[in-house]
């Protein structure tokens, strides 16, 4: 059995949306109240389970944790995936960037952090207008807050359009500029982005001593911003995606499996969300064929679909005929504390994580989503 979105399920795409909404009064889909500002705090690697787990170590942000303080990010769970759907409100069908590495057809798997170029044009592969473009038609405006090496990126040109870039070198100094620009009156809405714990938890894993001093860092930030707050001032804090660590002797190696790989043209994705790419002239009969295989091998650790189960099963909303090509004809999602990479002619790209993510499972795909301020009360 697949894993199904339930109809209606609150996601990461509602997020920005709501708080837009907030701004005008209008109802929203996560209930928020008006207010006068609305900042999102987007903490990439948080899952809400890692969160619950070291309450203790991040009382200010866990103050705000209830029953209902969780969000499903979607699938895949990548950054460049959950942040097109937050700042879009928009699930991976629509706006188009369906992965870590995904198929851009007639050119090859590219990387959709990094690989943006005349090939993948910023402007143009992430399909869907951005919820700041939206409120700038409106007169609203709203900046992003984030590292200065990313001001200029593809990445932040997709997907942050429409929006003023504030840089920030550290979590204190984003915190800072997000006072800055309510203070001097200058946005209605501000993105701050935090990457340092999914930073952490790829190179020590979300368990270890670094990644708590990360987690502590964050938590002390967000309780001294907390405390400025006016009465018509409201915060979000979400994640883009959890984090499982994988010890090095649960990587699969499949690319020299001859029973996986027959008719594999090309492989993207990430270790825990893997998509197998067929010829451009595949029938769902030879994606079955290559799905049986792999169930045959994996089907206790991973969940196995091809592409029109995958999209009948809802994992990227509602998919464009233009998107459609960029999923894989098979995806490998897994569900236990594995990782699966190809391995041929010795290539150990990525083996170096210890943190992990991309699949369904619940330590990845549930995130927060704590309300403080003007929306401790929604």
């Amino acid at each position: 059995m697949l894993p199904t979105r339930a109809p209606g399920e609150p996601t990461l795409a509602d997020v920005l949306p709501s708080c837009a909404a907030s701004l005008v009064g209008q109802p929203n889909p996560l209930g928020l109240p008006s207010v006068r500002k609305a900042l999102v705090v987007l903490v990439d690697g948080l899952g809400v389970s890692s969160l619950r787990e070291r309450r203790g170590h991040a009382r200010a942000l866990t103050a705000h944790l209830t029953k209902r303080s969780a969000l499903t990010s979607g699938f895949p769970t990548t950054t460049a995936v959950a942040l097109a759907s937050l700042t879009t409100g928009s699930l991976p069908g629509a706006h188009g960037i369906v992965g870590y590495s995904a198929l851009v057809p007639g050119v090859g798997v590219v990387n959709q952090l990094s690989g943006w170029s005349d090939r993948m044009r910023p402007a143009t592969w992430q399909r869907s207008a951005t919820v700041f473009e939206t409120l700038a038609a409106q007169g609203v405006r709203s900046a992003t807050i984030g590292p200065a090496r990313y001001a200029d990126s593809g990445l932040t040109h997709a997907i942050l359009r429409g929006a003023d870039y504030v840089s920030g070198a550290s979590i204190a100094d984003r915190f800072a500029a997000a006072r800055a620009l309510f203070d001097r009156d200058q946005v209605d809405l501000a993105y701050l982005y935090v990457p340092e714990l999914d930073q952490l938890a790829h190179a020590k894993g979300w368990e270890s001593d670094r990644w708590l001093a990360g987690l502590e860092t964050l938590d002390a930030e967000f309780g001294a911003f907390e405390r400025t707050l006016r009465r018509d001032e409201g915060v979000l804090v979400t994640a883009d995606h959890g984090v499982v660590d994988v010890p090095a002797s649960s990587h699969i190696l499949f690319g020299e499996n001859p029973a996986l790989m027959a008719g594999v043209k090309l492989v993207g994705g990430e270790p825990r969300g893997v998509q197998l790419y067929l010829a451009p002239d595949a029938r769902p009969a030879d994606r079955e064929e290559v799905a049986a295989a792999w169930h045959a091998a994996e089907g206790d650790r991973a969940w196995i679909a091809t592409r029109e189960q995958a999209v009948e099963s809802g994992w990227y909303g509602e998919v464009a005929h233009e998107v459609l090509p960029r999923i894989g004809d098979v995806i490998v999602a897994a569900r236990k504390l594995v990782a699966y990479y190809d391995g041929r002619g010795g290539d150990a790209t990525g083996r170096g994580m210890i943190g992990q993510h991309g699949s369904l499972t619940a330590e990845e795909s549930r995130v927060p989503l704590l309300r403080a301020g003007a929306f401790e009360t929604a």
